[in-house]
Protein backbone atom coordinates (compact mmCIF):
# COMPACT_ATOMS: atom_id res chain seq x y z
CA UNK A 1 0.00 0.00 0.00
CA UNK A 2 1.35 3.40 -0.98
CA UNK A 3 1.26 6.44 1.27
CA UNK A 4 -1.29 8.13 -0.99
CA UNK A 5 -3.79 5.40 -0.06
CA UNK A 6 -3.37 5.73 3.71
CA UNK A 7 -5.83 8.16 5.33
CA UNK A 8 -4.48 10.64 7.86
CA UNK A 9 -6.91 11.66 10.59
CA UNK A 10 -6.37 15.10 12.14
CA UNK A 11 -8.00 16.00 15.46
CA UNK A 12 -9.18 19.55 14.86
CA UNK A 13 -12.09 20.04 17.24
CA UNK A 14 -10.45 21.52 20.33
CA UNK A 15 -11.12 24.97 21.77
CA UNK A 16 -7.56 25.86 22.76
CA UNK A 17 -8.53 27.36 26.11
CA UNK A 18 -4.96 28.51 26.85
CA UNK A 19 -4.96 30.39 23.56
CA UNK A 20 -8.24 32.21 24.11
CA UNK A 21 -6.99 35.48 22.65
CA UNK A 22 -6.48 33.60 19.39
CA UNK A 23 -9.25 31.00 19.58
CA UNK A 24 -12.22 33.01 20.81
CA UNK A 25 -13.46 33.30 17.24
CA UNK A 26 -11.68 30.42 15.46
CA UNK A 27 -10.82 26.78 16.25
CA UNK A 28 -7.30 26.16 17.53
CA UNK A 29 -6.00 24.45 14.34
CA UNK A 30 -6.91 27.58 12.38
CA UNK A 31 -4.51 29.77 14.39
CA UNK A 32 -1.95 30.97 11.88
CA UNK A 33 1.82 30.65 11.74
CA UNK A 34 3.31 32.82 9.03
CA UNK A 35 -0.17 33.68 7.80
CA UNK A 36 -1.08 30.01 7.29
CA UNK A 37 -3.29 27.88 9.60
CA UNK A 38 -1.61 25.20 11.68
CA UNK A 39 -3.89 22.70 9.99
CA UNK A 40 -2.52 23.57 6.56
CA UNK A 41 1.08 23.39 7.83
CA UNK A 42 0.37 19.85 9.04
CA UNK A 43 -1.30 18.71 5.84
CA UNK A 44 1.50 20.12 3.71
CA UNK A 45 4.03 18.29 5.89
CA UNK A 46 2.24 14.95 5.43
CA UNK A 47 1.97 15.72 1.73
CA UNK A 48 5.78 15.89 1.48
CA UNK A 49 5.78 12.15 2.27
CA UNK A 50 3.14 11.39 -0.34
CA UNK A 51 0.06 11.27 1.89
CA UNK A 52 -2.99 12.62 0.05
CA UNK A 53 -6.06 11.51 2.02
CA UNK A 54 -7.10 13.52 5.06
CA UNK A 55 -9.95 13.11 7.53
CA UNK A 56 -10.32 16.30 9.57
CA UNK A 57 -12.27 15.72 12.80
CA UNK A 58 -14.33 18.86 13.38
CA UNK A 59 -15.77 20.22 16.61
CA UNK A 60 -15.58 23.75 17.99
CA UNK A 61 -16.38 26.23 15.19
CA UNK A 62 -15.90 23.52 12.61
CA UNK A 63 -17.85 25.55 10.07
CA UNK A 64 -14.85 27.88 9.75
CA UNK A 65 -12.63 24.96 8.75
CA UNK A 66 -15.22 23.93 6.16
CA UNK A 67 -15.29 27.44 4.73
CA UNK A 68 -11.50 27.51 4.52
CA UNK A 69 -11.16 24.22 2.67
CA UNK A 70 -13.99 24.90 0.28
CA UNK A 71 -11.63 27.53 -1.09
CA UNK A 72 -8.32 25.72 -0.52
CA UNK A 73 -7.53 25.51 -4.23
CA UNK A 74 -7.69 29.29 -4.55
CA UNK A 75 -5.63 29.71 -1.37
CA UNK A 76 -2.80 27.36 -2.32
CA UNK A 77 -2.56 27.65 -6.11
CA UNK A 78 -1.21 30.11 -8.63
CA UNK A 79 -4.24 31.53 -10.43
CA UNK A 80 -4.01 32.72 -14.04
CA UNK A 81 -6.82 34.87 -15.44
CA UNK A 82 -6.96 34.68 -19.23
CA UNK A 83 -8.69 36.87 -21.77
CA UNK A 84 -12.28 35.81 -22.23
CA UNK A 85 -12.73 34.95 -18.57
CA UNK A 86 -10.94 31.61 -18.49
CA UNK A 87 -9.45 30.85 -15.06
CA UNK A 88 -6.53 28.42 -14.77
CA UNK A 89 -5.21 27.00 -11.51
CA UNK A 90 -1.61 25.84 -11.31
CA UNK A 91 -2.20 23.54 -8.40
CA UNK A 92 0.40 22.35 -5.94
CA UNK A 93 0.06 19.22 -3.78
CA UNK A 94 -3.17 20.55 -2.22
CA UNK A 95 -4.87 20.12 -5.58
CA UNK A 96 -4.35 16.35 -5.27
CA UNK A 97 -5.74 16.01 -1.76
CA UNK A 98 -8.85 14.05 -0.83
CA UNK A 99 -10.26 15.84 2.23
CA UNK A 100 -13.13 14.65 4.43
CA UNK A 101 -14.40 17.24 6.92
CA UNK A 102 -16.12 15.05 9.52
CA UNK A 103 -18.45 16.42 12.20
CA UNK A 104 -17.48 14.70 15.47
CA UNK A 105 -19.28 16.83 18.09
CA UNK A 106 -18.39 20.10 19.74
CA UNK A 107 -17.74 18.60 23.18
CA UNK A 108 -16.30 15.21 22.18
CA UNK A 109 -12.96 14.11 23.60
CA UNK A 110 -10.23 12.86 21.31
CA UNK A 111 -10.97 9.11 21.30
CA UNK A 112 -14.64 9.79 20.70
CA UNK A 113 -13.77 12.01 17.74
CA UNK A 114 -11.74 9.16 16.22
CA UNK A 115 -14.64 6.74 16.64
CA UNK A 116 -17.14 9.13 15.07
CA UNK A 117 -14.90 9.63 12.03
CA UNK A 118 -13.89 5.97 11.76
CA UNK A 119 -16.41 5.20 9.01
CA UNK A 120 -14.24 7.23 6.64
CA UNK A 121 -11.16 5.03 7.21
CA UNK A 122 -11.07 2.91 4.06
CA UNK A 123 -7.66 1.26 4.41
CA UNK A 124 -6.09 -1.42 6.66
CA UNK A 125 -4.16 1.26 8.55
CA UNK A 126 -4.38 4.99 9.14
CA UNK A 127 -2.35 7.86 10.51
CA UNK A 128 -3.43 10.22 13.26
CA UNK A 129 -2.21 13.52 14.62
CA UNK A 130 -3.37 16.45 16.70
CA UNK A 131 -4.07 19.80 15.10
CA UNK A 132 -1.60 21.76 17.21
CA UNK A 133 1.83 20.12 16.93
CA UNK A 134 4.62 20.50 14.38
CA UNK A 135 7.70 18.35 13.88
CA UNK A 136 10.27 17.16 11.37
CA UNK A 137 9.66 13.49 12.22
CA UNK A 138 10.48 11.12 9.36
CA UNK A 139 7.01 9.75 8.66
CA UNK A 140 8.34 7.16 6.19
CA UNK A 141 10.67 5.78 8.84
CA UNK A 142 7.93 5.76 11.47
CA UNK A 143 5.57 3.94 9.11
CA UNK A 144 8.26 1.36 8.32
CA UNK A 145 8.82 0.89 12.07
CA UNK A 146 5.08 0.42 12.57
CA UNK A 147 4.88 -2.22 9.87
CA UNK A 148 7.96 -4.02 11.18
CA UNK A 149 6.78 -4.53 14.77
CA UNK A 150 3.34 -5.75 13.66
CA UNK A 151 1.33 -4.42 16.60
CA UNK A 152 -1.79 -2.26 16.52
CA UNK A 153 -0.30 1.13 17.26
CA UNK A 154 2.78 3.34 16.95
CA UNK A 155 3.27 6.77 18.46
CA UNK A 156 6.14 9.22 18.31
CA UNK A 157 8.14 9.66 21.50
CA UNK A 158 9.85 13.04 21.82
CA UNK A 159 11.92 14.80 24.44
CA UNK A 160 9.96 17.53 26.22
CA UNK A 161 11.48 21.00 25.99
CA UNK A 162 12.35 22.68 29.27
CA UNK A 163 10.08 25.63 30.07
CA UNK A 164 12.98 27.68 31.35
CA UNK A 165 16.55 28.56 30.45
CA UNK A 166 19.30 27.23 32.70
CA UNK A 167 21.95 28.93 34.81
CA UNK A 168 25.41 27.52 35.40
CA UNK A 169 26.68 28.38 38.89
CA UNK A 170 30.10 28.21 40.46
CA UNK A 171 30.69 26.65 43.92
CA UNK A 172 30.52 30.10 45.54
CA UNK A 173 27.26 31.00 43.83
CA UNK A 174 28.78 33.05 41.02
CA UNK A 175 26.66 32.95 37.86
CA UNK A 176 29.02 31.55 35.23
CA UNK A 177 26.74 31.27 32.21
CA UNK A 178 23.20 31.21 30.91
CA UNK A 179 21.96 28.47 28.63
CA UNK A 180 18.92 28.62 26.40
CA UNK A 181 16.01 26.25 26.94
CA UNK A 182 17.11 22.69 26.41
CA UNK A 183 15.40 19.38 25.83
CA UNK A 184 15.04 17.08 28.82
CA UNK A 185 16.90 14.15 27.29
CA UNK A 186 16.09 11.61 29.99
CA UNK A 187 12.34 11.78 29.47
CA UNK A 188 9.93 11.10 26.63
CA UNK A 189 6.42 12.39 26.01
CA UNK A 190 3.74 11.69 23.42
CA UNK A 191 4.77 13.51 20.23
CA UNK A 192 1.35 13.12 18.65
CA UNK A 193 2.15 11.46 15.31
CA UNK A 194 0.56 8.00 15.19
CA UNK A 195 -0.06 5.05 12.92
CA UNK A 196 -2.74 2.49 13.78
CA UNK A 197 -4.07 -0.68 12.25
CA UNK A 198 -7.76 -0.31 11.49
CA UNK A 199 -8.51 -2.96 14.13
CA UNK A 200 -7.62 -0.33 16.75
CA UNK A 201 -11.00 1.30 16.14
CA UNK A 202 -12.75 -1.70 17.72
CA UNK A 203 -11.01 -0.83 20.98
CA UNK A 204 -12.63 2.60 21.20
CA UNK A 205 -15.55 2.91 23.59
CA UNK A 206 -18.94 3.64 22.05
CA UNK A 207 -20.40 4.31 25.51
CA UNK A 208 -17.96 6.79 27.07
CA UNK A 209 -16.64 10.18 26.02
CA UNK A 210 -12.92 9.36 26.31
CA UNK A 211 -9.62 11.04 25.68
CA UNK A 212 -7.18 9.08 23.55
CA UNK A 213 -4.42 9.07 26.18
CA UNK A 214 -6.47 8.19 29.26
CA UNK A 215 -8.49 5.49 27.55
CA UNK A 216 -7.46 3.57 24.41
CA UNK A 217 -3.72 4.25 24.53
CA UNK A 218 -3.53 3.11 28.14
CA UNK A 219 -5.40 -0.08 27.31
CA UNK A 220 -3.31 -0.66 24.19
CA UNK A 221 -0.11 -0.28 26.19
CA UNK A 222 -1.32 -2.70 28.86
CA UNK A 223 -2.00 -5.28 26.14
CA UNK A 224 1.48 -4.91 24.63
CA UNK A 225 0.05 -3.49 21.40
CA UNK A 226 1.62 -0.01 21.47
CA UNK A 227 5.17 0.85 20.38
CA UNK A 228 7.01 4.17 20.39
CA UNK A 229 9.06 5.55 17.52
CA UNK A 230 11.78 7.72 19.08
CA UNK A 231 12.27 11.12 17.46
CA UNK A 232 15.17 13.28 18.59
CA UNK A 233 14.66 16.10 16.10
CA UNK A 234 12.41 19.14 16.11
CA UNK A 235 9.05 19.03 17.86
CA UNK A 236 6.84 21.81 19.19
CA UNK A 237 3.28 22.04 20.43
CA UNK A 238 1.19 25.22 20.32
CA UNK A 239 -0.53 25.27 23.70
CA UNK A 240 0.00 28.90 24.72
CA UNK A 241 0.48 32.32 23.16
CA UNK A 242 4.18 32.01 23.96
CA UNK A 243 4.31 28.76 21.99
CA UNK A 244 2.67 30.45 19.03
CA UNK A 245 5.10 33.37 19.18
CA UNK A 246 8.02 30.93 19.24
CA UNK A 247 6.72 29.05 16.18
CA UNK A 248 6.14 32.35 14.40
CA UNK A 249 9.77 33.36 15.02
CA UNK A 250 11.03 30.01 13.73
CA UNK A 251 8.90 30.32 10.60
CA UNK A 252 9.95 33.91 9.95
CA UNK A 253 13.62 32.85 10.20
CA UNK A 254 13.16 30.98 6.92
CA UNK A 255 14.47 27.78 8.49
CA UNK A 256 11.34 26.14 9.90
CA UNK A 257 12.17 22.40 10.19
CA UNK A 258 8.65 21.32 9.24
CA UNK A 259 8.32 23.63 6.24
CA UNK A 260 10.90 21.99 4.01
Amino acid sequence: MQNKDIPIMILAGGRGTRLMEETRDIPKPMVTIGGKPMLLHLMQYYSRFGFRKFIVCLGYKGELIKEYFLNVRERTSTVRLHAGGKVEYETGPAGEWDITLAETGEHSLTATRILRAAKFVDAPLFGLTYGDGLSDVDLDAELAFHRAHGKLGTMTAVHPPSRFGMMELGPDGQVLAFREKEKLHNDYINGGFFFFQKEFIARLSAHENESLEAGPLTRLSADGELFAYRHDGFWACMDTLRDRENLEKIYESGDAPWAG
